[in-house]
This record gives structure tokens, sequence and C-alpha cells, in this order.
């Protein structure tokens, strides 16, 4: 049975049980000593002590625990997952970088449930009398800032209201007098002039009011914040630009400062994905406040007060979680890496996971997980759990594995959850998987259908017949399509002093080196060498550019077919890498361009031999297409090749390997220079 021969007889029925994380049932009942109360205690615990029901065996994914803590429903990432219980415990920085979706954001927010327990501050600032541009700043304990600045604008009030009325009741008395005295229009100007004057001049009560610039709950857990994709202000703290600069209508400096990210997280997590991302200047800001634990706040941009205000250091004393993809590591600021490294951890994240029974039990209650998670679909039953098992392998791309990037396994779970519900069923089945699947393609899926059915008709794909020089080989769309890439290979007589061989079709680096490899094999399988030929290979339709060297075997073909003039089959498509000596090496993706092969209507795939357990193709497509694994470019023109001299070309090629082979064999004392 293959890979791709997956039902409920494939499971094993002691696929094991629920994990140690997961909640348990114990019994009760109290140890009193006497006999009949331990035989009680004996019979109300029989039932908790039987064997549990298998995770793979349960009637629908409503039956499955659910960890409370958010550590121990991660999935596939032990080692992540131990890196962050020691970090927690210790307040280590962590650095994951691995691709999206692998479940970096979830070990974040575990982080902040497992930091040890502190107490939490409230962070005032105060305006500062001396230099009102450098405002202070002050803790106290968590509710307390609420409490005090209360306390303030209370006092505030009072003051405003008893000035008010003296005011008020001097007002009043002047235009008392110049009604005894009959002056009223000296008094209402006079009024006038003092209400103005003494308006102007008061000193205004609000402005001595503290600022609650970070509030947090007494008891409260620590914080998570994700400053992901924050521009400098938002992460670092910032002041608000005032546009009344002067004449008594400006705001307080201390009342415009902001709290950035760092603040926000003091004693808690501060979540950056994508940390690549941040500015330099950021990536140096943010070094500074790790190294320090504090960090005053200034204007970060035009918009802001710019470098007017800057206040007392801010305590910022977090534990940072960053992460990013592959390439982040190389957009990181150097001194920020290593600080990570020297106070932390870095862990790589798995992309699958063995598929053995142990882990198919933790994909199943990751299936229950987003159930619950989501609370708006309902839960999928066994035929579900397998159809959706099978696509974990399928996406996994790696024979005995399942793909680990749960976010788009999730997109499907809920998918399918929604058409249950949309239908109005109480579980989920194997039907709503299957139509999830077809509806919840990703664009770079649309985009490869769209293509190969213009392809076809305007003859760009060809699929029947035979014609010279002219291969079908398969490509890769984004991370979970394939596409047909036909290449044309032509020989010319060369132009210049040597031959050399021509590639065209937006190829980027790895694929214009695999290139390089064909004159190699050119005359290693026909005995030809290129110093007299040009070798002009075309890729057809690469609008988006080729990457990597799976389309090595294709070349070859391609060039061989046209320096032979022997035709290759339109109904056969391939992929492989090649090496010089002509073996044909393993490649990515094996299971997407066999599915798009079939969708083209090609009915014969040839792949490396060693890609063969990688292959878990839709059911619908098995019946569509042949697939021939090969393990040399030999057994790829055996297949490819058409027309009666295929025979003598396959005879000349065999007998140049044996003499070949001779050769090398007749010198086993050799030894390479300068040994």
């Amino acid at each position: 049975m293959t890979d791709s021969e997956i039902s409920k007889d494939t499971i094993p029925e002691d696929s094991g049980t629920v994990e140690d994380s997961a909640p348990t049932v114990t019994s009760g009942a109290p140890d009193t000593g006497a006999e009949e109360a331990g035989n009680a205690a004996a019979e109300t615990s029989a039932a908790p002590e039987t064997a549990p029901v298998p995770l793979s065996e349960v009637a629908h994914s409503g039956e499955i625990p659910v960890p409370e803590s958010l550590i121990d429903q991660v999935i596939g990432q032990e080692h992540a997952v131990e890196v962050m219980r020691k970090a927690a415990i210790q307040r280590r920085h962590v650095l994951m970088i691995g691709t999206p979706g692998t479940g970096k954001s979830m070990l974040a927010k575990a982080m902040a449930e497992l930091l040890p327990k502190e107490e939490m501050q409230d962070i005032l600032i105060y305006p500062n009398t001396e230099d009102p541009n450098e405002p202070v700043v002050r803790t106290v304990p968590s509710g307390r800032g609420k409490e005090i600045v209360g306390a303030h604008k209370q006092e505030a009030r009072k003051r405003t209201q008893t000035r008010s009325t003296l005011i008020l009741l001097l007002i009043f008395g002047i235009m008392g007098y110049a009604l005894i005295s009959g002056q009223l229009l000296f008094g209402i100007i006079a009024a006038a002039f003092i209400f103005m004057a003494l308006q102007y001049s008061r000193p205004k009560e609000e402005a001595m009011v503290p600022k609650l610039l970070v509030s947090t709950k007494p008891d409260s857990t620590a914080p998570f914040i994700d400053g992901t994709g924050s521009h400098a202000g938002a992460l670092l703290g910032d002041v608000r630009h005032d546009p009344f600069q002067s004449g008594g209508l400006e705001t307080p400096s201390h009342d415009r400062v902001e709290a950035g990210a760092i603040h926000k997280a003091h004693k808690g997590v501060l979540f950056i994905d994508e940390i690549n991302t941040l500015t330099p200047h950021s990536q140096q800001s943010l070094l500074t406040a790790l190294q320090e634990g504090e960090y005053s706040i200034t204007g970060q941009s035009e918009r802001s007060s710019g470098a007017m205000v800057r206040t007392e250091p801010v305590p910022c004393r977090f534990v940072m979680v960053a992460a990013g993809n592959l390439d982040g590591v190389q957009g990181m600021h150097p001194a920020l890496r290593s600080r990570i490294r020297g106070y932390g951890y870095e862990v790589y994240m798995q992309e699958t996971m063995p598929d053995t029974p142990e882990n198919r039990d933790k994909f199943i209650r990751f299936i229950a997980q987003e159930v619950k998670n989501d609370g708006k679909i309902p839960h999928f039953d066994q035929e579900a759990i397998d159809e959706l098992m099978l696509e974990a392998r399928r996406r996994s791309n790696r024979k005995g594995h399942l793909t680990l990037k749960l976010r788009d396994m999730g997109g499907l779970i809920r998918v399918a959850g929604d058409l249950a519900r949309q239908e109005g069923a109480e579980i989920a089945t194997a039907r709503h998987v299957l139509d999830a699947k077809s509806m919840a393609r990703s664009i770079e899926d649309q985009i490869s259908d769209e293509y190969i059915r213009r392809s076809r008709e305007y003859d760009l794909t060809v699929v029947e017949g035979a014609l010279v020089g002219r291969v079908n080989g398969l490509a890769v769309m984004g991370t979970d399509s394939g596409s047909v890439l036909p290449i044309v290979a032509e020989v010319t007589p060369t132009q210049g002093a040597t031959g050399q061989v021509i590639a065209t079709g937006l190829l980027k680096e790895i694929a214009q080196e695999s290139i390089k490899n064909v004159s190699a094999i050119i005359k290693k399988f026909t005995g030809k060498d290129i110093k007299n030929m040009d070798v002009h290979i075309q890729f057809l339709g690469t609008y988006s550019g080729v990457e990597g060297d799976s389309a090595s075997v294709t070349v070859a073909t391609g060039v061989i077919s046209a320096i032979e003039n022997i035709p290759v089959r339109q109904d056969v498509a391939m992929t492989g890498s090649l090496s010089v000596r002509g073996q044909v090496l393993p490649i990515g993706g094996v299971t997407y361009k066999i599915e798009a092969a079939a969708k083209a209507g090609i009915r014969k795939v040839i792949i490396p031999q060693s890609n063969l357990a990688d292959v878990v193709i839709e059911e619908e497509y098995k019946k569509m297409v042949e697939i021939v694994p090969v393990t040399t470019i030999e057994e790829v023109l055996e297949h490819a090749l058409m027309f009666e001299r295929k025979e003598d070309f396959m005879a000349k090629i065999k007998e140049i390997s044996a003499r070949r082979l001779s050769i090398f064999s007749e010198k086993p004392d050799a030894k390479p220079v300068g040994a």
C-alpha cells in the first residue's frame, strides 16, 4: 500500500493515547484506611483506570480533550517547546526562524503564560517644573496609577471651581458697584478686562495632573505585546505633535508622551515577527532597550515634537521573542542577533514531523483544538479526520511525514466546518473536507489551472504526438501547486570561435547554473562536443521566472533529442535534477507537479526514484496518469524518446557508457594531482 492509499485501516489500533499534557480525570475518593472504603474507592476508580480510546478510533473530534495551556497545544515542535520552557524560567530572549504558519506566534503567547509570577507596575509621567521638556517618570504598584491620576484630577477640579467662583464674585461686585454709581458702561468694560486678564493668567490646573503611561491590573499575567510591523513611534514610544506651541494654548509636554510597545511589554513578552523588516534605527534602539532595561521616550517622526521633549528613562524590562522566515537572519542587525544569542536561544521551526502513531494522535488533537478555538464550526467525524490526515501527508511533500504548516491546515478545517454549518450538519464529514479542498485553493493553484487551460487553447502545451527538441517539464508555483513547463531545444552551427549553451526564459541563479551541466551530459551521451555547435534552450511561458534545478532532466532530454533528431513523446512530462554523470536526483513538490500534469492531459510522468515515496496525489488523478520512477538519464530517454531510431541510439548510449566505465576501471591506482 502506498502513502497515497490512506484509510482507517492504515492507522494502527494501538496508535497512542492522549498526551500527558492533556487534562485527565482522576478519582477523588479519600483513603480512609478501612477495608470497605478501600473497596469502594477501587470500584469508583475502576472506570477511569481503563485504557482510554485511541484518538484514531474516536467517533468525532468532540470526544478529544484539549489542553488548557497554550504550550501544551503546540504540535510537532518539541525542541521549540523545551526551549520556551527553559527561556521562560530564566527570562531569556528567543529568536525563532522558520516557515510561516508553523506556530511561532503561538509559542510567543505561550511564553507569556510561562513567565514566573511578578508584581506588575503602573508607569506614571509627571510634569517637570524645572524643565518642561524632560517629564518625570515614576513607577507604582499595579492598580495604583488610576487612583493617583483620579485623585489629582479631582483636586484640580476643586481648585478650578474655587477660582472660577472667586472670579464670578469679583465680576458681580464690579457690576453691582457700577449700577449703584451709575457708571454701567465703565463697569462692563472693567469686568470684561478683569475677566480676560484673569482667564489668560490663571494657572492651568489640569496641566499638573500626571498621565498614566502604562496601566496594568493587579494579579494579572505577564503582558503579551505584539509589535510586529510597528513603526518607530509605536515600537519605541513617541511624543505627539502640538499645533499650538505657545500663547497659553499649548498641551503640556508630559501629556503628549505616548508609550511604545517596549514599555507596554514591561515585565512581559514583546513579540516581533518579521524582525528583519524593522529599520536599522529601530533595531539599534531595540538593542539599547534590551541592554539597559529602560528607554527614554522622544519624538520619532516628522509628525511628532522632534527631539525637544525627552522623558526620563522609562522601564522596559521585557523578554523579546523575535521571529522571521529563513531570510530573516540576513536582515537582522548583527549586534541585535548577537545579544539574543548571548542571552537567549535560537530555534529553527520544523516544517514536518514523522508520520508515527504518536504524531498522528497529536495531529488529530490539533483538529479538535481548531474546532474549539473557532467556536463556530461543528466537530469532524472519523472519515473527515482521515481525509484531513491524508491532506497533511500530501502537503508535507516528504515521505513518511505530516505537515506542520498548521495555519494552512487550520484554514482548510474552518472552510470545511463552514460548509457543514451552512448545511445545518451537526458533524462535518469527509465530503465537506473534499469540498473545502476544492473551494479553499491557493491563488497559485487557481492561477496554475487558468494557465493550463489557456496554454492548451493556444498550443503552448502539447500533450499528443511527438516532436523533436520539445519536452514537457514540470514546475512548482508558490508552495502548493504545480504547472507544466514546456522546454524547446535547437542546435545550430556555432557563430563564434567555440560553441555555447544559450538559455532564455527569465532563469534565476540556480536554474542558470543547472543549464551549464548540459554540455557534460551532451558529450557523455551523444559522443559529440559542442565546440562546433550552439545549443539554444527556450523556457516557454516563464513569466514569473524559473528557479531550481528540477528542469535539468527536461533540458538534457530536449537537447539530446535536437542533436540526434529523435522525437520526444508529448504525452510524457518529466521532472528531476541531473548530475554531470547522468544520475537523476530528487527534487521538491513532486506531488503538485504530477497533479498539474494530470490536469493538462499528460498520461505519463517521469520522476526520480528517490521521490516515489513522497507522492501522495488526490484520488481523482490516480487513474489519469502513470508514474514512472527512474534513476538515470538513460531510463528517462527510454521512456521519452520515440521512433525506430531510438533502439540504435540507446544501444550507442550504452556502448559509450560502458567504454567510459572501462577507461576508469583500467586506472584503479590513479591518484589525484598533488597527492
